[in-house]
């Protein structure tokens, strides 16, 4: 029953307020001034404000300040209205006055309760790794949060926003919990980011100077993607020396890890690294070299073509310096007798010895002939 009765009371009251509201004028001339114009105040926190009804002529006519909380106090064309602790959602004041016409003149005062959000959480819907190309939906939740209508939520992807800010036109004034979806399309960048939101009350310059903000928690995205090859690829003809050392880089990204295999023309390789060197080339390693990436989202390759070059062995003839002797024989000594010169009047002759045969360890036949030779050809002349 007295439940019932409080119901009925309040009732009422909002009945009166709305005839009285209804029939009162808020574009009269000399009209009620609120001091401040308008009120941002935390769910709970104290507040207050001023009404200068009208000049002191209007005193003895009928004024107030209507309002579902707080006290009003009148001090001449006054009326004070101050709140210990808001507690009501909507508290929105009127101060007005009648004239001696019974013709009311009001102002209202705009008041904003808020209540910054309680908790923020972010979600996505899928559990597990996701998947690269496929689209998944990040939900920012924010609870008790007043007035929704002010409420601006961010999504971010490490510090960097995922679009502009998101908002909702809701009318209500109370404290609503409520859900802000953003759809992704991860891609390999996107394996081991953080993903978080931010909720911000923004109340304009009547509000708090630093808005109310509150993050989620962060959660940290695995996406499986296919491998994708690092670095360039090779168009032109690797070229190498015989016996120099080989290197193919086949490196790849994957998620999950990929594996590596190396075929040589139609030869698969002994080989599951993403590098495949040999160290010492030869003529016969020349060819084309296949690298296959695999894992189960996909698979790529690369192809290198690989020339050894033969090292061509040259051999330098050495040059010797042979001294030549000019046309100077080697002298062959020689025994030869003294032979006697004859000088006549009127004519010399001077006999010019011939190289007489070597005989090594003397040959005493021949040197007598020759000396008896010598002797003739000399008395006869």
């Amino acid at each position: 029953m007295f439940p019932r009765f409080i119901f009925l009371f309040f009732s009422l009251l909002s009945f009166l307020r709305s005839v009285h509201m209804s029939g009162c004028d808020e574009s009269c001339t000399n009209k009620p001034v609120f001091t401040p114009s308008s009120l941002v105040v935390r769910f709970g926190d104290s507040t207050s404000a001023n009404c200068s009804v009208c000049e002191d002529a209007c005193v003895r006519n009928k004024y107030d300040v209507e309002t579902p909380v707080g006290r009003r106090t009148k001090i001449g064309s006054t009326v004070l209205w101050t709140v210990k602790a808001l507690t009501e959602w909507s508290p929105s004041s009127m101060c007005y006055y009648s004239n001696d016409t019974g013709h009311q003149c009001c102002t209202y005062l705009p008041v904003t309760v808020y209540q910054p959000p309680h908790k923020v959480s972010i979600s996505v819907n899928h559990t597990g790794p996701m998947m690269e190309g496929h689209r998944y939906t990040l939900q920012c939740t924010v609870e008790d949060v007043a007035p929704v209508k002010n409420l601006f939520v961010t999504f971010y992807r490490g510090q960097t926003a995922l679009g502009l800010p998101q908002s909702i036109n809701r009318p209500d004034e109370e404290s609503v919990t409520q859900n802000f979806p953003l759809d992704i399309n991860p891609g390999r960048e996107d394996d081991g980011a953080e993903f978080w939101c931010e909720a911000k009350l923004e109340l304009g310059p009547e509000g708090p100077k630093l808005p109310p903000v509150e993050t989620s928690q962060k959660i940290t995205a695995t996406v499986h993607y296919q491998p994708h090859l690092e670095g360039s690829s090779y168009t032109d003809p690797i070229k190498v020396q015989e016996g120099e050392l080989l290197q193919l880089n086949c490196s790849a990204v994957a998620n999950p890890p990929a594996v590596y295999t190396w075929t040589y023309g139609s030869k698969i390789i002994e080989v599951s690294d993403n590098v495949f060197t040999i160290n010492s080339t030869t003529v016969s390693d020349g060819g084309k070299y296949t690298c296959s990436v695999v894992n189960k989202m996909g698979n790529v390759t690369r192809e290198f073509d690989v020339e050894v070059q033969r090292v061509e062995v040259t051999t330098t003839p050495s040059t010797t310096t042979t001294s030549t002797p000019t046309s100077t024989p080697r002298s062959t000594p020689t025994t030869t007798p003294s032979i006697p010169t004859t000088t006549t009047p009127s004519t010399a002759t001077t006999m010019r010895p011939t190289s007489a045969p070597s005989c090594s360890g003397g040959c005493p036949m021949l040197r007598r002939f020759f000396m008896c030779f010598m002797l003739l050809f000399t008395t006869l002349v």
